[in-house]
């Protein structure tokens, strides 16, 4: 089950060389403007909303797992409509296959031959909601996308829009009515998050938010895809000195030798450019150990199995990213 903005995405990926980047204020600025409008859908989680756009700038992906009904899908919905782009959405289903996602080829009659009809993937932001409920074989069809930035159906190879960003949110609870996410897809989620209840002063707010249509239905577009582009052009010349580098791969190879799986190079790579990030939201154009221990746990702690009867994360392989943390200092 699929849905999507009208707007059609850009398909060709201009060269960084041709961006501009925006001013590091003017960086800030965006992230505080996008932050600002999800938050009035999303109450009580600006910290959580701006570890999203995180995600984004670092040119990576996003997991959402909660339990139902704490605003995942109002998160990744809201997020979407502030940026002026594509949008589409993936109900996942277990009936779901990965030509749903990705698209087929369809036989043009009036020509004879076989045209691409391109599926919801083809956005600069997807919602894959309840990706778990899809069998290995529909996840999948996700890996090329998220990794590489384009599809291949029936050995054609499409390229996707410029941003492309997935949000995927997954039900915390139903274990036995879900498939787990294979491994080398959840290493392509930068960053996995999870919401949380809202205190009782914050639900309050909610309740009246809602009171005759929902907010999400009222928000507008505070940021292009071309203000994207420039922010993450931003974020790419940010400096990581030798050190700063050393002292990622050192956090990551603490995990390696401390679970049974540890972090993967993939993962040092997404810390880093989180790490970025960070910087620039401190109007930075250098990186300290500072942005990387912030970083951290949000981006390591999903890809660490403390050991072999654990599953992805969870406390266990929280407390190894926190011991690496504690014992790996920075030089």
């Amino acid at each position: 089950m699929t849905d999507s903005h009208t707007a059609r995405p850009e398909t060709e990926r201009p060269a960084d060389s041709s961006v501009d980047p925006l001013p590091l204020p003017d960086a800030r600025a965006l992230v505080d403007a996008v932050t600002e409008n999800v938050g009035r859908v999303v109450v009580g989680k600006d910290g959580v909303i701006e570890d999203a756009l995180v995600a984004l700038l670092a040119r990576g992906h996003l997991l959402l797992e909660d339990v139902p009904g704490v605003g995942k899908t109002m998160l990744a919905r809201s997020l979407a409509a502030s940026v002026d782009g594509a949008f589409s959405r993936v109900q996942f289903t277990p009936d779901l296959l990965p030509a749903d996602v990705t698209g087929t080829s369809v036989l043009d009659e009036s020509s004879g031959g076989f045209s691409f009809q391109r599926g919801p993937v083809f956005g600069n932001v997807v919602l894959g909601d309840e990706i778990n409920r899809a069998p290995p074989k529909t996840q999948a069809a996700l890996l090329e996308a998220m990794e590489e930035g384009q599809v291949t159906v029936d050995g054609e190879t499409h390229a996707l829009p410029d941003p492309f960003f997935v949000v995927a949110t997954q039900n915390a609870v139903e274990r036995d009515r879900v498939y787990d996410l294979p491994v080398a897809e959840i290493d392509r989620f930068t960053k996995k998050l999870t919401l949380g209840y809202p205190s009782v002063e914050e639900e309050v707010d909610v309740l009246g938010r809602v009171v005759g249509h929902h907010p999400v239905e009222d928000v507008q577009p505070v940021a292009g895809v071309g203000d994207l582009r420039r922010a993450r052009e931003t974020v790419a010349r940010v400096e990581t000195s030798e050190p700063v580098r050393e002292y990622v791969t050192r956090l990551a190879d603490y995990t390696r030798e401390h679970a049974a799986l540890g972090a993967s190079p993939r993962g040092s790579i997404a810390l880093l450019r989180c790490a970025q990030v960070r910087a620039v939201l401190d109007e930075r154009d250098y990186v300290i150990p500072d942005d990387v221990k912030r970083e951290a746990p949000s981006v390591l702690t999903h890809r660490v199995r403390a050991d072999r009867t654990d599953g992805l994360g969870g406390e266990a392989a929280e407390r190894v990213v926190a011991s690496a943390l504690d014992a790996v200092p920075p030089e």
